[in-house]
């Protein structure tokens, strides 16, 4: 998918270029920086050298000597005071610079870590959303993959209101459960045992339908697929097919797929994605997962959260995607 949030060493990525969170010597330091600088060896602190710094918010590329990177992108985040001398604007240029260095050398694959989040003391849920909001904005206009590396847990940090919010939405709905499974079963139960009675008029009326004619109406009642609704609902929102899986976090190469054949089946993240993408209610969210051969269900804590997100009109994948990521589940897109 175009960005994902991974837990992994960034120094063990096998990307085209990874970010590495450096000091305005670029001559090494402590965590990432010299993690990175460690892994890759002199040859990449002799290249730093000659580069004559960074300023902050900028960013400087080098070759990844022993890394399985390509390359090291270089960028100096804000030392975090107070959020009102400048810190905000210094670490979305970070990540704005980076990615266009990268652009420029051809990368297609992009690492980062969550600049300024360590000992620069950048507050790790607001860092996190710069991050977010930066590069989904360069997605939306390029065609890249890229990562968000968080080393352990203790990094990785999205708001606690958010956090609390979606706690107590999954316990409300998971003890709601139980209760909507009894009515359900008893609704369901119901019409089977008032239709009995009516069973033997519907059978005389349907003996005088030919086989023909009820294999004509058989096919014409066949639905339509998840490939048919997908282009079907592109075309009623007026939007184009890159609009459409660049907000689902979808590459091009899948949604060709899809196009392509009528009977494809994805994955139920990746459904759900273009449900989020087309801004669909939780009603056709169900119609379209339904396509696919999926449901949503109050037993799933992953289907809980896409519910909270759609009932509040919240359609931002990535911040749906940092949610997921906080509760251990599987992302949205390809």
């Amino acid at each position: 998918m175009p960005l994902e949030i991974v837990r992994n060493d960034i120094t063990k990525m096998k990307v085209d270029a990874i970010v590495n969170a450096a000091n305005r010597s670029l001559l090494g330091g402590g965590g990432v920086d010299g993690a990175i600088h460690r892994a890759a060896g002199a040859g990449l602190l002799a290249e730093c050298r000659t580069l004559g710094g960074c300023k902050t918010g900028e960013a400087k590329i080098t070759g990844g000597y022993n890394l399985p990177a390509k390359h090291v992108i270089h960028t100096v985040g804000p030392i975090y005071e107070d959020g009102k001398h400048g810190e905000k604007a210094l670490l979305e240029s970070c990540y704005r610079k980076s990615l266009t260095l990268a652009k420029e050398q051809g990368c297609e694959t992009v690492a980062f870590p969550l600049i300024s989040s360590g000992v620069y003391g950048y507050p790790k849920d607001q860092a996190l959303k710069v991050a977010i909001d930066v590069i989904s904005g360069f997605l939306l206009e390029h065609e890249m993959t890229v990562y968000i590396v968080i080393f352990d847990k203790a990094a990785y940090r999205i708001s606690e209101k958010l956090f609390t919010d979606i706690a107590e939405y999954i316990d409300d709905n998971y003890v709601n459960e139980h209760t909507d499974y009894r009515r359900e079963s008893i609704r369901m139960r119901a019409p089977r045992q008032a239709s009995i009675g009516s069973f033997e008029a519907d059978f005389c009326e349907c003996k005088e339908m030919s086989v023909e004619d009820d294999l004509d109406i058989r096919i014409k009642q066949i639905d339509e697929s998840f490939s048919q609704m997908l282009l079907r609902k592109i075309d009623e929102k007026g939007i184009t097919d890159a609009q459409c899986y660049k907000k689902a976090n979808i590459d091009r190469k899948l949604f060709s797929k899809i196009r392509s054949d009528i009977h494809y089946k994805p994955s139920k993240p990746t459904a759900i994605a273009f449900a989020i993408s087309l801004e669909l209610s939780l009603e056709e969210t169900e119609d379209m997962l339904r396509k696919a051969g999926f449901a949503l269900s109050r037993s799933n804590k992953f289907d809980i959260i896409i519910e909270y997100f759609i009932s509040r009109g919240n359609y931002n994948i990535f911040e749906i995607n940092e949610a997921l990521f906080a509760f251990d589940q599987s992302l949205l897109g390809a």
